[in-house]
C-alpha cells in the first residue's frame, strides 16, 4: 500500500514511512494512492467472522510488501481484544457501538492499532519511537494503558495546566514507565502551536522518532476503516438492500476512514452527515467545503497537531460536487433538533445517546422521506460512551447512563507534582531526556 500527499501527487511512500513521518514534507496530509480490491472477499465475510480476524485479513492485504502475513496477523489480534457491537433497534436500524473498549472512546481502535503496529515492527526492525501529542486528558489515560510494559515506545503528553487524569504512578517516566505528562501555562492554541513548531524542524523529529498519535496518523485512519466491513459483515444475511452509515462529522477522520473502505470493498450506498462551519451545503443542496475556495498549495502547512481530514475528504473528492452530493448527505441540524433525536432514540429502544450520537440520528429523522423504509437499512454509529455525556443524558431525558468502572479509573486526577512549563525549549529538554 502506496501513500501520496494531498498536494504532491507524484510523492510515494510505503505505509511504514507515512506512519513514521505523521505529515509530509510539502505541508498536505498523507493519503492512499493506491488501495487493493477486495470486492471478492468481502462476500465471503459474514456473521462468525470476527473483527479481529477481519483487521487481519485487510492488514496483511495493505501491508503485503512490508510484513509477512504472520507479522500483519500479530498486529491486529495484538490490538484488537474488543470488537464493535452491532445492536438491532428497529426493522432496518442498527446501532454500531465503537466505545466497548479501554476508555470508553472509538478513538481506542485506532490508538491501540497504532501501537500494535509500532510495538511489532520496532521489535522485528530495532528503534523505537515517542508520541507527542496534545491531550485533554483521554488519550493520555489511554497510551498510559497501552504502553504499560512496552520496551519501544514512549510518549511525552502536553496537557493544560490541572487537566492530566487516569495515570498511575507506575506509568510516568520518572517512575520507570513510559508516559512523560507535562503540564503547561497557557491556551489551548498555545500550546499546540508550541508543539506543532517542533515538528517544523525535520531534523529534530528524526533524530529523536516524534510521531502523533491523532488521525494525522494514517495508522490511525487504517484502523478505522476496519469497523465498516465488519458491520457488513454482521449484517449482510440480514438485510436485502442498500446500506447507509449515520455518524456524526467529529474531525471527519471516520468518514473518511469510511469512504476508504467503500473504495477498496464496501457495499454501502452513502454516509448521512450533519453540516458544519467547514463542511455545508448550498441553497440547492450541493456540499460546500469552504476551504476549498483558497487553492490547496496556497493554504497554510497542515499541522501534525490539527487533523487535516477535511483536506483527505477533498482530495478524495477531487472537487467533484456532484459524486459527493450523491454518496454524503448533509443535513442542517440545529439544538433542537438534536435534543428531539436523543429523546426518540430513549422512548423508542430505551437507547441512551450522547449529543453526537444524537446529531447522527437526526440526520437519519431528516432524510426519512429519501430513504426507502421497507428496503433501505441505516447504521447508526456511536463513538463515545454515553457516560461520557451525563449531563447532556440527563438534560434531554432526565436520566444518566451507569459509568462502566473503566471510565471512572480514567476520570481520576492525577497529581503530577512537577513545575509547569511554558517554552517551546523546556518541552524539548524533556523530548532529549528520552533518548
Amino acid at each position: 500500500m502506496l501513500f501520496t500527499s494531498t498536494r504532491d501527487k507524484n510523492l510515494s511512500v510505503p505505509f511504514s514511512k507515512a506512519v513514521r513521518d505523521c505529515i509530509p514534507h510539502d505541508g498536505g496530509v498523507f493519503i492512499p494512492s493506491q488501495i487493493e480490491d477486495l470486492r471478492r472477499w468481502i462476500y465471503y465475510i459474514d456473521e462468525n467472522t470476527t473483527f479481529s480476524s477481519i483487521a487481519g485479513t485487510l492488514t496483511s492485504a495493505f501491508l503485503k510488501d512490508e510484513f509477512s502475513p504472520i507479522i500483519c496477523e500479530k498486529i491486529a489480534t495484538t490490538a484488537f481484544p474488543f470488537e464493535p457491537k452491532i445492536k438491532q433497534l428497529d426493522k432496518n436500524l442498527f446501532s454500531m457501538e465503537l466505545y466497548n473498549s479501554y476508555t470508553g472512546c472509538h478513538r481506542d481502535f485506532g490508538v491501540s492499532y497504532l501501537v500494535s503496529y509500532l510495538e511489532t515492527t520496532l521489535e522485528l526492525n530495532g528503534g523505537n519511537a515517542v508520541f507527542l501529542d496534545y491531550t485533554h486528558g483521554g488519550l493520555g489515560a489511554l497510551l498510559a494503558k497501552l504502553l504499560h510494559g512496552k520496551k519501544n515506545i514512549r510518549a511525552v503528553l502536553v496537557y493544560k495546566k490541572g487537566t492530566v487524569k487516569g495515570i498511575n504512578d507506575e506509568d510516568l517516566f520518572w517512575n520507570g514507565g513510559n508516559i512523560y505528562p507535562v503540564e503547561v501555562e497557557g491556551e489551548e492554541s498555545e500550546i499546540k502551536q508550541m508543539i506543532s513548531s517542533i515538528f517544523e524542524n525535520h531534523e529534530f523529529v528524526n533524530e529523536h522518532s516524534l510521531t502523533v498519535a491523532n488521525t494525522t496518523n494514517v495508522c490511525r485512519l487504517l484502523a478505522q476503516m476496519f469497523v465498516f466491513p465488519y458491520a457488513f459483515s454482521q449484517l449482510k444475511n440480514k438485510i436485502t438492500d442498500d446500506i447507509y452509515f449515520a455518524l456524526d462529522s467529529g474531525n471527519y477522520g471516520t468518514l473518511i476512514a469510511g469512504l476508504y473502505s467503500w473504495r477498496f470493498a464496501l457495499p454501502v450506498s452513502g454516509f448521512l452527515v450533519p453540516t458544519s462551519n467547514a463542511l455545508t451545503s448550498d441553497a440547492i443542496g450541493n456540499p460546500v467545503m469552504l476551504d476549498s475556495f483558497v487553492n490547496i498549495n496556497k493554504r497554510d502547512k497542515s499541522s501534525p497537531i490539527i487533523p487535516a481530514n477535511l483536506e483527505r475528504l477533498e482530495s478524495f473528492f477531487e472537487q467533484n460536487e456532484l459524486m459527493m452530493r450523491n454518496f454524503v448527505y448533509l443535513s442542517d441540524i440545529s439544538e433542537e433538533k438534536i435534543e428531539n433525536a436523543a429523546k426518540e432514540l430513549f422512548i423508542k429502544y430505551h437507547f441512551f445517546a450522547d449529543k453526537e450520537t444524537a446529531r447522527a440520528y437526526a440526520t437519519i429523522l431528516a432524510k426519512r422521506d429519501a430513504l426507502d423504509e421497507e428496503e433501505d437499512t441505516v447504521v447508526l454509529v456511536s463513538y463515545n460512551h454515553p457516560s461520557l455525556s451525563a449531563d447532556f443524558c440527563r438534560k434531554t431525558i432526565g436520566e444518566k447512563p451507569e459509568v462502566p468502572e473503566s471510565i471512572l479509573a480514567i476520570q481520576k486526577e492525577t497529581i503530577l507534582n512537577r513545575p509547569l512549563i511554558t517554552t517551546k525549549e523546556e518541552l524539548i529538554e524533556i523530548i532529549e531526556k528520552l533518548k
